[in-house]
Order: structure tokens, then sequence, then C-alpha cells
């Protein structure tokens, strides 16, 4: 069982701490309060007709195993495959009689009744290879265009491309009281050089981006939201003026989109206000309050507090809340990682699965879904693990030095995802890969199964939006619900 919170004090060391000190994060930016409220929660038909079961999600945490994660050395093994393939890990039992796992996911092992593992999700000819692509089809539902595949790591978020599911499900749910409609934690993956398409909001518009909450290796319990940073002796006090509230928004820029109009910020300038001085806000962002027992069960590393952090805020009932993986370089380093402590593991997989990554993922992941569980919260959070790509399943990238290099390339043919909570049905397999994990083998799956898949368990059928001239689209026209899932 996960420790109850402690009724002792704890000093706050979270976001917006002290309002009047030294420096006062002001949130505004991709906030998402303009999200249209759903006036009903109606039941789409599948392609056969059949209506699915009733949704039951409130909110959805995402996390993203950045770098792209081995399905088959993690949750899709395959132990009568060559070892070429297979590797030197062993799969174990779990909670779940229809699901083994890792043996180096022992904590997770014991919470595999709450899991939906979906073992036949592929890009079939429509990705890339590589991080931004997989990154987008993933992220939004919608292939990668031809831009992708010429430009590869030089593809820059565009204001045109496909909206973030974060983003689609902050404009469709009913707009939050006093938080963000969608946040994510703890970077901006990519960011600078290299800033990821899909997690934007994009053509929705930037009023519906994700709200960042930056984190720290070093000090995992401090998170700062530097979109709108007011540096120096900056009260709260100082801001009660709308016109200097403005200039201040005025003055911010977003990454991809610099021609951004006044009036969008205009229109959040009342909310951004509120955002900063109200208690409850403070209060859901102080991780520092949760009991230190509690803090060490998910791991006091940055992936296991933001997993914490994740937690508290769908307790506040935030739709949507996303936590991409940062990689820890130290760690890495100091065990022999070649992956920079994520999950792009080019050369030597098994050591930074075994001695890194998966010891880190097991506590955290584990933790979180206990958690939610003991809370009663599990049922009305859609939890959902996903990558931007699968690994090789033959071992050894050459750009790793082969065979003895011990690495897997990028994979984009098989990979899986895990739900968990939100009406998914736990203890169940979804879909099969081949003997050796490189291609879907039945229920073949495609990343717009699964944005359809999220969006029903939030209980969102319709996908109509409208864009800057006041005419409607369909977000997403394509794939189908899962409704076997639920």
């Amino acid at each position: 069982m996960i420790p109850q919170q402690s009724s002792s004090t704890i000093n706050p060391h979270g976001l917006l701490q002290g309002a009047h000190g030294r420096r006062t994060f002001l949130v505004a930016g991709g906030l998402g309060f303009c999200g249209m409220p759903l006036a009903g929660r109606p039941l789409a038909q599948t392609p056969g007709g059949v209506t699915p079961v009733a949704s039951q999600a409130k909110s959805t945490i995402l996390i993203w195993l950045s770098g792209g994660a081995s399905h088959i050395d993690t949750w899709d093994m395959k132990p009568a495959a060559p070892v070429e393939f297979r590797g030197p890990f062993q799969p174990q039992m779990t909670s779940a009689p229809a699901i083994q796992l890792c043996e180096h996911l022992p904590q997770l092992a014991r919470q595999a009744h709450h899991l939906a593992v979906i073992r036949s999700l592929g890009h079939y000819r429509r990705g890339t290879g590589d991080h931004h692509a997989g990154y987008y089809y993933n992220l939004t539902g919608k292939a990668p265009d031809p831009s992708f595949p010429a430009l590869l790591n030089s593809r820059k978020p565009r204001p045109t491309d496909w909206p973030f599911m974060g983003s689609v499900v902050g404009y469709k749910m009913p707009t939050h009281p006093y938080l963000p409609q969608s946040i994510a934690l703890p970077l901006k993956p990519g960011a600078p050089d290299y800033t990821r398409p899909g997690q934007f909001a994009a053509r929705l518009g930037a009023a519906h981006d994700s709200l960042y909450l930056m984190g720290d290796s070093e000090d995992p319990l401090h998170f700062a939201a530097p979109e709108f940073a007011l540096q120096g002796e900056v009260s709260v006090d100082r801001l009660t003026s709308r016109r200097e509230l403005l200039a201040t928004l005025n003055a911010a820029e977003r990454d991809f989109d610099r021609s951004r109009s006044v009036a969008t910020l205009n229109s959040q300038q009342q909310q951004a206000f509120s955002l900063l001085s109200g208690s409850q806000t403070k209060d859901a962002f102080d991780v520092s309050r949760e009991s230190p027992a509690l803090r060490q069960r998910y791991g006091e590393t940055l992936n296991g507090i933001s997993m914490l952090m994740a937690r508290r805020l769908v307790e506040a009932e935030v739709p949507f809340v996303s936590v991409f993986w940062k990689g820890n370089k130290k760690l890495a380093e100091a065990k022999n990682c070649k992956s920079g402590g994520g999950w792009d593991t080019h050369g030597n997989n098994f050591k930074c699965l075994s001695d890194v990554l998966l010891p880190e993922f097991d506590q955290a992941f584990s933790a979180l879904l206990e958690d939610l569980n003991d809370r009663g919260l599990l049922d009305q959070t859609l939890v959902l693990v996903n990558s931007e790509m699968g690994r090789k399943p033959k071992i050894g990238d050459p750009r790793s030095g082969g065979v003895k290099g011990a690495g897997r390339d990028h994979w984009t043919h098989a990979m899986s995802v895990l739900m968990a909570g939100g009406g998914i049905r736990g203890g169940q397999t979804f879909g099969t890969s081949d003997r050796v994990a490189a291609y879907p083998a039945d229920l073949p799956v495609a990343p717009e199964d699964v944005a359809k898949t999220v969006y029903h368990a939030m209980g969102i059928d319709d996908l109509t939006a409208t864009d800057r001239t006041g005419r409607a689209f369909q977000l997403l026209d394509e794939g189908r619900i899962l409704s076997e899932l639920f």
C-alpha cells in the first residue's frame, strides 16, 4: 500500500512559492483557459455499429518514454526467439496471468492486473524512423507529412501542424476553474535545438498549448514555469494593473509562432493573474506537501517526483497531464549507459535498461498506479505509457559498434503501449507481434487508433473544431476506438 500523506507541515518548495518573493512566475501562455466546455458526453458508434462501454475518465496522464523504449526487452518479450533477438533478459509472471513483464520490473509486475498492454502498434510505412516523426505521429494521431522525411531533425513545429492529444482534450473538456487544461513536465522535449513537433496545440491556437513546468534533476521538488518569468523585485501587488499585466504578456514570444497576435494574450490576462495569485494553484503545484514516505515510494528522482506531481494534478481534475521522461546524464555516465539516461539505447541497451532506466521507471510507475488506486482515482484517470518508437529486434546498431555495442536501433514497425484506468479493463493484452517482435501479427493498431481511444475514454467523441476563419474541421478523421479494451 502507498503510505498516506503526513499531516505534518512541510515548507513549500514548489512552483509559485512566496507570492511576494524576489521572483514570481507568471504562467499564462498556453493555459487553455479558452477550452470549449462540452454540454454532454455522447457515445460514438464503432465502425461495426456497436456502441462502446461508457467512459469514466476525468483526466489522462501520459507517461512518455523519450527516445524510443525497447518493447522486446520490457513488455513484449520473446523468450523463444533466437538469442540475437531476445537478449539476456528473462520474463516474469505478474499479478495478471495474461501478462508477462521483464524481470527488471518486479514492482510493476505486482500492479499488472491494472494494465492493458497493446503489443501490435506500428506506423505502417507512415513513419520515417526518426524522433521528430515518431513524436508527431504518436502524440497527434496524424501521420507525418512529407516535410518530416525531407527535414528530419531540422523539421520545426509549425502553426499548421495537427494538435497534440492533450491540447485536443483541453479544448473539448469543460474548463477547469483555476488550473490549465493541459500541463506538461518536467521539460519541453527537444528544446531548444530540436524542439519536437506534435507537442503543441498548433492549428487549434496557442491558447490551447500545454503549460510547461520545468524540473531540475538536482532539485526534483522544484518546478518552474519559465514562459513568463518576472525578474527582480516584482510582486503580485505590482501586477494588479491590467495595463502592466498586458504589457508583460505582450513581451513574451512562443518558440514556434513568433507572430502570435496580442489579442491571444489579451484574452488570457485575467486568467493568468488569477492563476498567479490563487492559493489553490499554489497548493496543487506544491509537491513538497506530500509525505516523505510517499515521495520515497515514487523515488526522489525528477521522473519519480514528476509522476507524483501528475497524481496531484489529476486529483485536482486537470484534464491532461504529460510526463516527458528526462534522462539523468550523470547517472548514465556513472553506470556506463550510452543513451544519456534516455530511452534511445543505440549502444549498451541492456546495461542502460537494467541499471538506469527500468529501476527508476519500475519504482515510479508502479507507485503511480498503486497511489491512484488507493485513492480511488484510477477509475477516473486514464494512464497511458507511450514513446515515439520501439527498438530494432535484432541486436546491434552499426553506429555503436554493431553486435559488440549491444545496442538497438530505431524501429517503428512494431512497438507497445500500456494503458490503465479510465474504464480500461486491466490484466489483458491486445494484439500480438510476430515471433521476434518485428511486425504486428494480429489486431494491428495505428497511432490514430490510440488517440481515438484516449478521446473516447475522456468522453470526447465529437472531434469537430473551428479554425481561425470560423470554418469547422475534423481533428482526427482516421482511426477507430479500441472498444475491446473497455
